[in-house]
């Protein structure tokens, strides 16, 4: 089942039937440990905790996917690669359980494998009297390495949109993945910021993201940026000139031959 959804983030909560005008909304609540997996040919199986915290007994399902991007969009896969056991559980409040997640196959030598393990509420039949019942989705990164190490290579692009915001392009040209935190930018000679933003994304290997920050002063065309995030695998740090963003050619009517 391909493209089942886009999903961007190391953590992902997803609510199901929601409707806003309901009075009120009734979820089950539960947490997993760790939030990522990372397996290797010398570790091919991982264990996950996971921890009912809320009032009511919940059901959960277990899935996974494998996980490419695309233009900075992620797509998913059903596959047998990785195997997680037990595939549903029943858990009482309070209760704790271990999850397997294991690999089915042989690591690829020479390239990091990317999956998401998702972990999805089951709703009752009954429905909740004066209310709506909302159903947890808890999906988390699985990455599988291989035995040499590989590191991520970021390059990077700020672009002054027409409307005075800046484009900041993020591409990842190295062979293991890279999650982007806290983005700052500021003037390469030093200075207050000119704009953060908070995230929390995942860069594949050979993708590249997008995203748009509003300036809290103006830069000018050429002028030579710092842009830093608080990445997964420490600080990376970047200057780039700020480009122009091209304006689109206005149509001209082909001249009449002379005659």
């Amino acid at each position: 089942m391909k493209n089942r959804g886009k999903y961007g983030q190391a953590l992902h909560w997803g609510l199901a039937f929601v409707a806003a005008y309901l009075p009120t909304a009734h979820a089950g609540s539960f947490t997993v440990n760790p939030v990522r997996l990372t397996l290797s040919p010398s570790q091919t199986v991982a264990a996950v905790t996971v921890k009912n915290v809320g009032s009511e007994s919940t059901v959960i399902q277990l899935e996974t996917s494998s996980w490419t991007q695309h233009d900075g969009q992620d797509t998913l896969t059903s596959t047998n690669d990785i195997l997680a056991t037990p595939p549903i559980l029943t858990s009482p409040p309070g209760g704790s359980h271990i999850v397997r997640v294991g690999l089915r196959r042989a690591p690829d030598p020479q390239h990091e494998m990317t999956y998401r393990f998702f972990l999805r509420e089951v709703p009752p039949p009954e429905p909740i009297a004066q209310g709506l019942r909302v159903a947890l989705l808890i999906s988390m990164p699985v990455f599988v390495v291989p035995p040499k190490a590989l590191v991520p290579a970021v390059q990077w692009r700020a672009v002054r949109a027409h409307d005075g915001n800046i484009r900041l392009l993020a591409k990842n040209t190295g062979q293991a993945h890279i999650q982007l935190g806290q983005l700052e930018i500021t003037p390469a000679e030093g200075g207050p910021a000119i704009a953060t933003r908070n995230m929390a994304d995942y860069l594949l290997p050979d993708n590249s993201r997008e995203w748009t920050v509003t300036p809290r002063s103006a830069a000018s065309i050429g002028e030579v940026l710092a842009i830093s995030s608080q990445a997964d695998i420490g600080l990376i740090t970047a200057k780039v000139a700020l480009e122009d963003e091209p304006r689109e050619l206005t149509p001209t009517t082909p001249a009449t031959a002379a005659r």
